[in-house]
């Protein structure tokens, strides 16, 4: 007996991947009109309108950024139709969510100018340019803390910009896909422990914490099965400095890189002249910017281990339900 659930499971993996693809192809040239930047600035002038000390103003207005999600599931409702399961319409709908929700190949592409910049010796552009990936200040840092900086960043945004987006596309098909970009975007812009948004910030920071919690640790699993000879230091990490950072799913994310490539990260940070003290992660070398290229491999080689398992996945659910 056929199940009704097999050919979604299937589909939905198709479409996933299907977005991962025009991510890779295409969101270089079109970067200037992506979507996430034009929801940004709407929200920025929102936010204009709505801000207050409060976290009552701020759960308000993180209710009012997460609206997209709600106008996808309603037209994912239309696009499907009368269908139980994926029409043709609901399929591409999915896959232009995850292409627009992944930001995998912008941050990868980042890093790596970055990588090359650091190579050239070209610190003041490099300083200039690390605004892109981190909130750091960048004066003062040499090239060491740049390296370490970018290769945090892509750790922490592996999370955010591909594993999450692919996990929830698969868990909650558009609405949850778009759902998740609109909370990240939100606490990227918001989300900061300063004066301005710490209360303000708050609901948006808290969710964004909540909505990656499982996809950080997924990605921890597949670094182990990607460097099993370091899965010991990897797990020592994890259950060790990682609960000391301030971030929930940053500090496991950086733990998981700082063993697989064997350098140290973590430590002193400024931000807006504070200095803020974090937990320090590994015992390996310090950071050179030849581990940033390695550092967007690991990540690319997660994520196309986190697709290739959702496309299995989806097959053998398929092959199941026949």
């Amino acid at each position: 007996m056929r199940s009704n659930m097999a050919p979604s499971a299937a589909t939905r993996a198709s479409a996933v991947l299907a977005g991962l693809v025009l991510d890779r192809a295409f969101s270089a040239s079109l970067a200037r009109f992506h979507p996430v930047a034009g929801y940004g600035k709407a929200m920025v002038a929102i936010e204009q309108r709505m801000w207050a000390p409060s976290r009552i103003a701020g759960v308000a207005y993180t209710a009012v950024g997460l609206s997209p999600a709600v106008v996808a599931s309603l037209l994912g409702r239309l696009a499907r139709g009368h269908h139980k399961g994926f029409s043709a319409g609901s399929w591409l709908s999915l896959a232009l969510a995850s292409w627009v929700a992944s930001g995998a190949s912008s941050l990868w592409g980042e890093a790596e100018a970055m990588a090359r910049l650091l190579k050239e010796a070209d610190l003041e552009a490099a300083r200039a340019r690390l605004g892109n990936l981190a909130g750091r200040d960048a004066g003062s840092l040499d090239s060491s803390g740049i390296s370490r900086a970018v290769i945090e960043s892509v750790a922490e945004n592996t999370v955010d910009a591909a594993v999450a987006s692919v996990f929830w596309a698969l868990c909650a098909g558009v609405p949850g896909v778009v759902a998740h970009r609109c909370i990240n975007t939100l606490d990227a812009m918001v989300g900061h422990r300063n004066q301005r948004y710490g209360r303000f910030g708050w609901a948006s920071a808290r969710l964004d914490d909540l909505a990656a919690w499982i996809p950080a640790r997924l990605l921890v699993v597949l670094v182990m099965a990607l460097r099993p000879n370091r899965a010991g230091e990897i797990w020592r990490l994890w259950h060790g400095p990682a609960r000391l950072h301030p971030s929930p799913n940053a500090g496991v994310s950086e733990a998981s890189f700082a063993a697989a490539l064997g350098v140290r990260l973590g430590g002193a940070n400024t931000y807006g002249g504070i200095l803020d003290d974090r937990p320090k992660m590994g015992n390996g070398r310090t950071p050179s910017p030849g581990d940033i290229q390695g550092a967007v491999s690991l990540s690319a080689a997660a994520l196309g281990v986190l697709a290739l398992g959702a496309a299995l996945v989806g097959l053998t659910t398929t092959m199941a339900g026949h």
